[in-house]
This record gives structure tokens, sequence and C-alpha cells, in this order.
């Protein structure tokens, strides 16, 4: 069987965007460094925890709660 996507007759309103907080932009370019330092590697657990704590960090910054969460880790 093939699906196929369904195609909308009509187009809905674009939301504006909104600027970006930047803990949440701080939080996406420590994201990438890691993940590009290690590419191809294994990770430690330290780097895999590492990585959770800024996966939590970006997290509780694009819902606008803050970082405290990083001590609660």
């Amino acid at each position: 069987m093939v699906l196929t996507p369904r195609l909308s007759t009509h187009s809905a309103p674009v939301p504006p965007t909104q600027p970006t907080h930047p803990a949440v932009v701080e939080a996406n370019e420590a994201i990438r460094a890691l993940v590009d330092e290690r590419a191809g590697q294994d990770w430690s657990s330290v780097e895999s925890a590492k990585y959770e704590i800024l996966l939590i960090e970006w997290a509780a910054a694009t819902r606008g709660t803050g970082s405290g969460m990083t001590e609660a880790a």
C-alpha cells in the first residue's frame, strides 16, 4: 500500500516567529559542540550525562523555566 500525504486546499496562517531566548541558543550551541566533538565515536558515561543535562537545560529554556534544573539533575 502506498501512502500519499494529503494536501491542504487552503493554507493556514503562519504564526509569527518569536525571538529565540539566549538560553535556548546557548544550549543549542553546547549540544552541537558536544555532538560534533564526538561524532562517530562511542560516548563515555560522563559525556552521555553531559548530553542529557544539556537536553534538560534546552527543554527548560524552550519552556521559559530557566536552567535551574541543572542542579537537580
